[in-house]
């Protein structure tokens, strides 16, 4: 069994857990995530099964697309609901409409974030949260993120109360904390705040559309169909550009070759994927350190 399962992460679990899950489930072992979802944070989860637990890096530098929640009034030790309250300012606050889009504005493009505490981002060979758990409080290294793209979803013309709330839409980078970003929007406002709820609706070219619940994934296991709403290896790729080859040559690639770039592609700075006339994935090529001009493979996909 190889592909990509497109899984609806419920509420409650680490992704580690859907792992677990699955492997019971699918009764295999290799079977890995695309990136780390919050226990609190639902949505779209790819799982890469078997071959494809070699691209799930891909999918998981691609974009991600998340509706989230912001509580303005107080802020927590976790940047979401799930923390202890640091900080509470209940004075009665108003804003515009165009107050808040003009800070979501300005919190578009590339922007500059340091991570939570309770994250899983390592210092010293210790992750941050590990830290937070012994109540120590460490440097954290900044980091810059690009919000593709932000959008109220919320039709008020006017934000009263002693607590607000608002939702957003949010497209942003690999390494993007939204928990940070609803912080970094209540600093804007000139108060605390943090991050209420939050659903990622999109990861890579995978939707909530797309995805299935572990009782949905149990039902087709059971009819022995699971392999037929696996998706291919290539859609991990999408967004890569592709270089395709004769047979001839593929024999070479699946042996690890080194070969020439092409005039194409001299200017790519990123990885190429190496594809067959059917359009099937053979190998991720990059260029090669020490050799200009030629590109090495750094992961064969079939031999």
């Amino acid at each position: 069994m190889e592909g990509i399962l497109p899984l609806y992460k419920p509420k409650g679990l680490t992704s580690h857990d859907c792992v677990f899950r699955l492997r019971k489930i699918l009764r295999m072992k290799r079977i890995g995530h695309t990136g780390t979802l919050d226990p609190e944070v639902d949505g779209v989860l790819p799982i890469c099964l078997g071959r494809a637990t070699k691209v799930a890096e891909y999918i998981t530098d691609a974009g991600k697309t998340y509706v989230g929640e912001v509580t303005i009034g107080f802020s927590t030790t976790t940047e979401d609901a799930g923390g202890e309250i640091v900080e509470e300012n209940l004075d009665r606050k108003s804003y515009s409409r165009d107050d808040i889009l003009t800070v979501l504005a300005e919190l578009s493009g590339e922007i500059t974030q340091t991570p939570p505490m309770f994250s899983a981002v390592k210092v010293n060979g210790k992750r941050l949260y590990e830290y937070a758990r012994q109540g120590l409080e460490v440097e954290r290294p900044s980091r810059k993120v690009t919000i593709y793209s932000i959008e109220l979803l919320d039709d008020r013309e006017q934000f009263e109360g002693d607590v607000i709330r608002f939702r957003f839409q949010v497209s942003c980078s690999k390494g993007t904390y939204i928990r940070t970003l609803a912080v970094m929007i209540g600093e804007k406002l000139g108060y605390p705040a943090h991050m209420s709820q939050l659903t990622r609706i999109q990861s890579a070219s995978f939707s909530l559309a797309d995805c299935l619940t572990f009782s949905e994934v149990e039902e087709l296991v059971e009819k022995g169909s699971i392999d037929e709403v696996l998706r291919p290896i290539e859609t991990a790729l999408y967004y890569l550009p592709k270089y395709q080859i004769n047979d001839k040559l593929g024999e070479k690639v699946k042996n690890g070759a080194v070969l020439p770039i092409p005039a194409t592609f001299l200017n790519e700075k990123g990885p190429i994927v190496v594809e067959d006339g059917d359009g099937s994935a053979l190998a991720i090529y990059e260029a090669h350190p020490q050799k200009e001009g030629l590109m090495k493979p750094k992961k064969v996909l079939k031999i």
